[in-house]
């Protein structure tokens, strides 16, 4: 999948962990982790855990999750994926599926490529769901309560960077509650994730997709993104990944699997189409409305096409993606005041009725 990047504060910018596919030669760039997720409990580790102790909880979770983590490959590159069930539903990022229907899975412990085909994406919230064609051996993943995470738990990422199969590397919960946005390519339109995870643990091109796991061997979140600084020259910043939580993981998928689509977002939405304006001095000022969704919250409270929307509850939205992480923090049926200004000129702030993210 191509790498994508998105704005992280002032300082670093955000890059999608899946990458291009191996060279024809089968080599690869050195790259690190992803997550991932188990159907068997180890060790929680404990003040009195000796690191042997805590070495063995390590070779245990990886040992039973690695099943359960699979290389996706398509023609544009290849990221991760985790087994849902036992009928072959493999839930990963929509940016790892990307334009492709179909695409060939690999076990990260080994075995025949299968083929496989896309089955539904949300690329609003970055996740697909594909299946296998034969899904015998497959070893679904055990998903953990992403709601109760506490900063500073010990996870494992696993995943594929680069092609180097079932890579591994270890981290801790460094946040939670994180809003992050993805920027606008042809494989993604720019998601924004909610609740974010944010994590030590690498994540590298490859890596998105995988499982990030607690030392229970259970999933507890989607590494989708890392930190890049452009003081480094767009070099990683060590230390710096973001992963969508489980429980809105499993949602989502186990909607796409039940009724073939998304049928409750659970997330707001204004109800525009949109772009960042640039202001006279060169600097992001607003974002212009391009158009407005029939029967939406903005159409019903007045914003037009040629309206600029520039705060929303007070807050600042200088650019589409400030914009989308704001809406992101509201539910649907919340009233929100939306400042715009007209195409006269004139400033004036408008309640709105926010709507509901439409899953297709």
């Amino acid at each position: 999948m191509r790498e994508i990047v998105a704005g992280l504060a002032a300082a670093a910018v955000l890059v999608a962990g899946c990458g291009p596919p191996p060279t024809s030669t089968g080599t690869v760039s050195p790259s690190a982790p992803s997550p991932t997720a188990a159907t068997t409990t180890s060790a929680t580790p404990s003040p009195t855990m000796t690191p042997e102790a805590l070495e063995a909880a390590y070779e245990k979770v990886i040992s039973d999750v690695l099943p359960s983590i699979v290389q996706i490959t398509t023609k544009a590159g290849l990221g991760s994926g985790i087994v849902l069930d036992t009928q072959g539903h493999i839930v990963t990022n929509a940016h790892v599926v990307g334009q492709a229907t179909q695409m060939t899975v690999t076990i990260a412990t080994g075995g025949a490529a299968r083929s496989a085909k896309l089955v539904k994406s949300f690329p609003a919230g970055d996740l697909a769901v594909i299946k296998v064609d034969r899904p015998d051996g497959l070893k679904p993943a055990r998903f953990g309560d992403s709601s109760k995470l506490r900063v500073g738990q010990i996870v494992l990422a696993m995943g594929n960077p680069l092609g180097l199969s079932g890579s591994v590397t270890n981290g801790i919960v460094s946040a939670l509650g994180r809003t992050v946005t993805e920027p606008q390519n042809p494989d993604s339109p720019g998601a924004t994730i909610a609740g974010a995870i944010q994590t030590s643990a690498a994540i590298n091109p490859g890596n998105s997709g995988g499982a990030l796991v607690d030392l229970s061997g259970q999933v507890i979140g989607i590494p989708t993104l890392a930190a890049t600084d452009p003081a480094l020259g767009g070099g990683a910043a060590p230390g710096i990944g973001f992963a969508i939580p489980s429980n809105t993981a499993t949602d989502i998928a186990r909607q796409i699997v039940k009724y073939g689509k998304v049928t409750n977002s659970h997330r707001a939405a204004l109800g525009i189409r949109g772009s960042t304006v640039i202001g006279s001095d060169g600097q992001p000022s607003g974002v212009g409305v391009a158009g407005v969704e029939q029967g939406g919250g903005a159409e019903k409270a007045g914003i037009r096409a040629g309206d600029v929307i520039v705060s929303i509850n007070g807050k600042d939205t200088p650019t589409m993606a400030s914009l989308a992480e704001t809406i992101t923090t509201l539910k649907p049926g919340d009233r929100a005041r939306v400042e715009v200004i007209r195409s006269t000129g004139r400033t004036e702030t408008v309640p709105v009725t926010l709507g509901q993210l439409a899953g297709e």
